[in-house]
This record gives C-alpha cells, sequence and structure tokens, in this order.
C-alpha cells in the first residue's frame, strides 16, 4: 500500500498539466491541490512610473513555492491583474499576471 506522501506525490505527477500554447507561448499550469493562503508581506512605498504586482504561490512541479512581489513597469491606460489560483472542477488552474484596459 501506498504510503499518505507516496500518494500525494503521485496525485500531483497525474494531476499537474502544463502545455504549450503556440500562438502565445503560455504555460498551462492545474494542481489537484489548493495553494496556500497568501503570505502576509508589507508593500514596498510607491515607485514613479512602476505597479507593485503582489507575490504568489508558483507551482513547481512537485510542490507551491512562494514568488515575491516585485515592480513591473507601468503601462499607462492598463491596470496590473495578479497572477491567482481559481477553482476549476476538482482543480485548480492557474492564471498568469497580465495587464486589462
Amino acid at each position: 500500500m501506498l504510503s499518505r506522501k507516496a500518494l500525494v506525490m503521485t496525485a500531483f505527477a497525474l494531476t499537474a498539466a502544463v502545455s504549450s500554447i503556440a500562438s502565445e507561448a503560455a504555460v498551462v499550469v492545474d494542481v489537484a491541490v489548493a495553494p496556500p493562503a497568501p503570505r502576509v508581506v508589507v508593500v514596498p512605498a510607491p515607485r514613479a512610473g512602476y505597479v507593485w504586482a503582489p507575490g504568489y504561490w508558483r507551482w513547481n512541479g512537485a510542490r507551491y513555492v512562494w514568488a515575491d512581489g516585485r515592480w513591473v513597469h507601468e503601462r499607462r491606460g492598463y491596470r496590473w491583474v495578479p497572477e491567482q489560483w481559481v477553482a476549476a472542477g476538482p482543480h485548480w488552474h492557474f492564471v498568469p499576471g497580465h495587464w486589462e484596459r
């Protein structure tokens, strides 16, 4: 009988789907286990010409790993939509950060 850890790792391996979309060179990630709660981080003071992109949990193929927040160059007329995990049936789907009008 598989141990709980081996069973969880097998579930991760079987449910993590990574595929490329040629037209956008995007990566699609779906995971069977919900990400941990976001970390509480003090946002740095505003910086002219930049927007703060908060940290998020990324999937490294075996587990969630925290990615620190960062400054991204401002795009006038757009707003930054942070990276996020969205429930999609029994899985969690990763939506990369992006600019939106």
